[in-house]
């Protein structure tokens, strides 16, 4: 008697289904800005959580084009318009990818400028080229008809997701998570016990590639593990 074929891994059924999700930032002037160093650091202290939202995380979506440069819009500002680059490189070196709530990344932020200011305290009060005008960022889940229950499915929502899908599951996913990891990674690991894979996919680096890169190298590693199975 002829034995029926037995499905390979990725044919496995997850489960639970990866729902593919995009995202739109709407923006906002506050109130806050910036003439010099020292009110930065004032702003920094005392604007919302979605202000320093914006000018880290969102950056990075806005930005995702450019490989090079300064990774966020404090220590853009700081180059440009107040022309301390000792400042700019250290706040360039803040890796979103290290925080899991705002609270966090706004204490390094003020610890890395108030240190910088006590080193060089005449730059406190130096007037900047042009004001610092901070925006708050407010996130709009968007759904979208995709949905993975196995690899090839989940390989597919990848081609076919927006940028701002890639965004929203591998980047913004940190601080809803509360975690240092993304959508992708977590539900490979739990439902598909593909941990491995997970943190292949969870160390991909997102300063040096831009979010079309981020989702090449994504969908080198799964279809690799379609390869395999």
């Amino acid at each position: 008697m002829a034995t029926a074929p037995q499905s390979s891994s990725h044919q496995h059924w997850a489960r639970a289904p990866f729902y593919f999700n995009s995202a739109a930032h709407l923006l906002r002037i506050s109130r806050e800005k910036a003439a010099n160093l020292q009110e930065l650091l004032e702003a920094v202290r005392t604007s919302s959580d979605s202000c320093i939202f914006q000018h880290t995380f969102q950056t990075l979506e806005e930005h995702h084009f450019i490989r090079e440069g300064f990774s966020n819009d404090f220590s853009h500002w700081a180059f440009s318009a107040c022309n301390e680059v000792g400042l700019a490189e250290r706040l360039a070196a803040l890796d979103v990818r290290e925080f899991t709530s705002i609270a966090t990344l706004r204490e390094r932020l003020v610890h890395i400028i108030e240190d910088y200011l006590q080193r060089n305290p005449r730059a406190a009060t130096r007037a900047a080229m042009e004001p610092f005008y901070l925006m708050a960022s407010e996130l709009v889940v968007v759904p979208t008809p995709y949905v993975a229950r196995n690899l090839e499915e989940f390989a597919d929502g990848l081609r076919k997701v927006s940028i701002h899908g890639i965004y929203y599951h591998f980047i913004d996913a940190r601080l809803r998570l509360k975690l240092n990891n993304n959508d992708f990674s977590v539900w490979l690991e739990r439902e598909l016990d593909m941990g491995p894979a997970a943190d292949r996919l969870n160390r991909i680096d997102i300063y040096t590639s831009t979010l079309e890169g981020v989702r090449r190298n994504i969908l080198r590693i799964i279809e690799g593990e379609v390869a395999r199975a």
